[in-house]
């Protein structure tokens, strides 16, 4: 299933490791905050878990929304949409 990493954490190191972490598991960055790509119920889950270690949940807060396809096709990107720099044209295409 798709799913959606959107955080907003306040110290640049545990935001980095946040970051590595969705890389590892798999997931695009399409802004600067938010990752998209698709993981089974045993990774997201796992995804969570390991994300609630590392932030301070007083501060800090990781959003992880899935979304089936039929829903993804129907987001409206508006604007710049998913940065080109942080994502290539071969993963566009994957979820276009």
């Amino acid at each position: 299933m798709l799913v959606w990493v959107i955080y907003d954490i306040t110290e640049n190191r545990v935001r980095q490791k946040v970051s590595d972490r969705c890389k590892s598991y798999g997931l695009y960055r399409v802004q600067k905050s938010v990752f998209l790509g698709d993981l089974n119920t045993t990774d997201r889950d796992s995804l969570g878990l390991e994300c609630e270690e590392l932030i301070d949940t007083d501060r800090d807060s990781v959003y992880i929304f899935p979304m089936d396809e039929q829903s993804f096709k129907k987001v409206q990107l508006i604007g710049q949409a998913f940065d080109k720099e942080l994502v290539s044209d071969e993963v566009l295409t994957k979820f276009f």
